[in-house]
Parts: structure tokens; sequence; C-alpha cells
């Protein structure tokens, strides 16, 4: 599976990759705003990816510019509730004061909001990570009830929420992409074989006649149909 929109890629993670993404959770920028905190061996990252690996998770490297600079995460998957979990980390560290975490953010929650009809989605955040908590609060994440005194703080965020409090951010982001604001969307052969394009597929036709579906040599392309 391949996403694309404001000039990001998120590309579901396959194994070849799994090296570079433990490089990334391993150094102290990443690990060190992590609820697990030891660093992390090959064989510990290989049981993880397969544990993962599967219908209720979906781990999806970040490209921007064509180079891989992070993990965004929709993991605990609900199809039928259209609900998950999200958690992002950037690898590259040369992005994290940029505007590059917004635009991952952003392309993220629209796709999963309106492109897939998602009802709610669960971030984990340490109540001592300031820059996260400004990020997804200035995003509409609201502090889930009861989580005042948690570590590890669970926030919440609905479209409801999301069109309310993120406008003047979407409104910049949009601006920033210029043409690349609708969202793309390849399902790859391996998706069918796994039954994730399957999921996928179900919220993608709950969406209603907007979408065009176009069968190709490297998958099934979804676009937005042009008025």
């Amino acid at each position: 599976m391949k996403l694309f929109k404001y000039g990001i890629i998120l590309e579901r993670l396959k194994e070849a990759d799994i090296e570079l993404v433990r490089q990334w959770r391993n150094s102290d920028p990443v690990r060190l705003n992590m609820e697990y905190r030891e660093i992390i061996g090959p064989d510990q990252q290989l049981e993880w990816y397969r544990s993962v690996n599967n219908l209720e998770n979906n781990y999806m490297l970040v490209y921007y510019q064509g180079e891989k600079i992070g993990l965004l995460n929709d993991k605990n998957i609900d199809w039928e509730a259209r609900t998950s979990e999200s958690g992002l980390f950037l690898g590259e560290t040369r992005y994290h004061a940029t505007f590059v975490p917004l635009l991952i953010s952003i392309a993220g929650i629209e796709s999963n909001f309106f492109f897939l009809n998602w009802q709610k989605q669960f971030a984990h955040i340490l109540r001592d990570n300031r820059k996260a908590i400004s990020l997804n609060t200035s995003l509409g994440y609201t502090l889930c009830t009861g989580q005042d005194f948690a570590e590890n703080q669970l926030y919440v965020l609905t479209p409801e929420a999301f069109e309310a409090t993120a406008g003047k951010i979407r409104k910049a982001v949009r601006a920033l992409a210029g043409d690349d604001s609708q969202p793309r969307l390849l399902l790859e052969p391996e998706d069918y074989s796994s039954g994730f394009a399957r999921m996928v597929e179900s919220c993608l036709n709950q969406t209603g006649s907007h979408l065009v579906r176009k069968e190709t040599t490297e998958g099934v392309w979804f676009t937005v149909r042009k008025n």
C-alpha cells in the first residue's frame, strides 16, 4: 500500500526496511520519547515486525522528497468501529523543527477521516513530551477521561474536533502542497494476498461515488474524481 498526499508518500512497512526503522528507533531523539526505552536488537525487531504485519496494524514508512525519513502508524485497528491508535516518529532529526511533521500528520489524519471514513483516532503521548502534546492538541486531540495523572496519556481525535480546531493549519498545508492536496492510494498485489486491501476497499466503498478505481500492473489505484 502506498498513499500520496501533500508531497508525502506513506508506504506500508516491508521487512526490507525494518533494520532502518530499528536504527531510528534506537537513536536517543526517538527512544527517549518512547515508553519503552531499551535498545532493540535485530532479532527483537524481526519478532516485532512479524507481530504487527497483519490486518490490525498499518505501519507506514514516510518518504519526503524521495528520502525515507520516519514511521507513521495506525495500530489496534478496529475495522468495524473505524478506529485506530496513531503514532509518528522521524528518524531524520533535521526535520523535527520544520513543517514536515505537520504535513505528515495532516496527510494521515485527513486520509483516515475523509478517505477511509474513520470515526476516531487515538494517540498515546508521554506527559512530559510537550512538543508532541502541543502538536497533537493543535490538531484537535483532547485528553481522555481519567488520564490526568497517567505517565503515558491517552488522547482522542474525532473528525468534528479536527475540522473545528485545525482549520488554519490545514489551509497552510494545502497552500504548501499546491496541486498535491488530493489523496492517491495504491493497493499493491501483496495487499490483496494478505487481505489488507479487502479491508481498505470496504472503507473506501462507504465514502460514496467520488472515487475512481483503476487496475494497473502496479496494483489498484484510487483517486478522487474531478468535478
